[in-house]
């Protein structure tokens, strides 16, 4: 085999397990969520499949003529990678968690038989360039950097280029279809003993159909979530944003100070008493989702200018095709990580921060620490609030950290929500934690809540109660914030 061919093989099936390495990412993301569990089960999965391929190619091509190897690895590492769209969705369907078992079962019946024939690509092609024992150590070495090569090639362009520029399923089906066409080719081209046969052609056909007739669960993709907007029958203007696997915002067209959610009521307590009735703010909000709270903003203080800080921008042309967004003066996007961009604001810019862009398994870490907490008190105007929502269930470890860590940065804090999510049997949901270095109107909130209908209770500092809701959780800090392990998700929003 020319030497230029061998690079090229060795090359491209390298990097076509990573091309689907970083995408089952976001094929298992509308499944199991975005979480660091998720990917190091792909990882995990995947680095299997290299180590069974490379083992079991060695085997066979040492026990085979490799020139008879080569097409049909490449033609059934593109038929599996076809396949891995509907394995995943009919097996994602009924196992919907972030569990770790979930996530490893997924990744492992979607991606591991196509890592594990493709990695066996590269020592088939080694025992075809080996002539001389002198020689050993050159081959393998150069063609093991080429392999390398080809790697590092399908990690920069899938995760710089392709999850922006290209939703996931067709770049899947685009990488399955010129393995098979390509290995049909090199298969034929050998001339091995055992020619292409008919049936190899339409399990490849079959693939390919089956992967194109696979149901999307994504109404859009973004490089960073499936989203999709679902009509509420109950109410004619309301809109569900759906987030991956969470109910993530209600928006009511028609209507913006309608708040569904019970936590986004809970942050309009929050908002309606940290100035008097009516008087105009300046907000920054750390995620924009649906927008909801900007909108109702708008409505309920006039004049009050809200700086959003969104990571998506996916998200803000769906508020604004979708959701009924209009960005006027009062409204502001700024798109990018919310930790960069509030970094670009100058201090005591703001009277209010709300947090919102922590999602059931979805919770960038890298806001949740004390050093975040400090940039955004350097922020606030003097008496100025942070609030934020977060969702923890079970032990509610999350929750207890993340208030542990507002009470290192803030002399007042507080966390509300129904006293059942307090209860010590593992219930949670919804919390909704305010911060500020001034004391905290809580009765004013409560009042309101209560007028409401709703029961909400305030654990604070005030009074020592959150003290013992915190126990001994540990303070998140940029050095050690394992939100992941912490957080008890459950599937929904409140």
């Amino acid at each position: 085999m020319p030497s230029l061919l061998a690079a090229v093989l060795v090359f491209v099936a390298s990097a076509a397990v990573l091309v689907l390495e970083i995408l089952a990412g976001r094929l298992l993301a509308p499944y199991v969520g975005v979480t660091l569990e998720t990917f190091t089960g792909i990882i995990g999965t995947i680095l299997a499949g290299i180590a069974l391929g490379s083992w079991w190619g060695g085997r066979l091509a040492d026990a085979h003529d490799p020139r008879g190897l080569l097409g049909p690895q490449l033609v059934f590492g593109g038929v599996t990678a076809f396949l891995s769209i509907p394995f995943v969705d009919l097996l994602g369907s009924g196992l919907r968690g972030a569990s770790p078992g979930v996530i490893v079962v997924l990744a492992f019946v979607g991606f591991f038989v196509p890592a594990t024939i493709l990695s066996m690509v590269t020592p088939t092609v080694v025992k075809l360039q080996l002539d001389a024992l002198d020689r050993t150590g050159r081959v393998v070495g150069r063609l093991s950097a080429i392999g390398t090569a080809g790697a590092l090639f399908g990690t920069f362009v899938t995760g710089f280029v392709l999850v922006a520029a290209v939703p996931t399923r067709p770049v899947i089906r685009l990488v399955a279809g010129a393995l098979v066409l390509g290995g049909l080719a090199l298969w034929a081209w050998l001339r091995s003993s055992r020619s292409v046969s008919a049936a190899t052609v339409v399990v490849a056909l079959v693939a390919g159909a089956s992967s194109f007739a696979a149901s999307d669960p994504c109404e859009r993709e973004s490089a960073y979530f499936c989203a999709y907007v679902e009509e509420d029958p109950a109410r004619s203007g309301g809109r569900v944003l759906w987030l991956d696997t969470l109910r993530h915002s209600y928006v009511d067209l028609d209507d913006p100070t309608h708040l569904e959610f019970t936590y986004a009521r809970t942050m309009s307590d929050v908002l309606a008493t940290v100035a008097p009735a009516g008087e105009p703010l300046e907000v920054a909000h750390i995620g924009g989702g649906g927008f909801t709270l900007p909108r109702y903003l708008r409505e309920t203080r006039p004049g009050t200018r809200s700086l959003v800080l969104e990571l998506d921008p996916e998200l803000v042309a769906i508020g604004q095709e979708e959701l009924g967004l209009e960005l006027r003066d009062d409204i502001e996007v700024r798109t990018g990580d919310a930790r960069l961009t509030l970094a670009e604001t100058a201090p005591e810019s703001f009277d209010l921060v709300v947090g919102d862009a922590f999602g059931g398994v979805s919770v960038p870490w890298h806001l949740t620490t004390r050093e975040f907490v400090a940039s955004i008190r350097e922020r606030l105007r003097p008496g100025g609030v942070y609030t934020l929502n977060l969702i923890d269930f079970g032990p509610r470890d999350f929750a207890r950290a993340e208030a542990a860590t507002l009470a290192d940065v803030f002399a007042h804090v507080a966390v509300l929500a129904p006293p059942e999510r307090f209860a010590e049997d593992g219930s949670g949901g919804n919390f909704v934690l305010v911060a500020s270095d001034g004391p905290l109107p809580i009765d004013a909130m409560l009042e309101r809540n209560a007028a409401r209908g709703d029961d909400e209770i305030a654990l604070s500092t005030a009074d020592g109660s959150l003290a013992r809701f915190v126990g001994d959780a540990g303070v998140l800090t940029d050095d050690h914030a394992p939100v992941d392990q912490l957080l008890t998700p459950t599937p929904g929003r409140s």
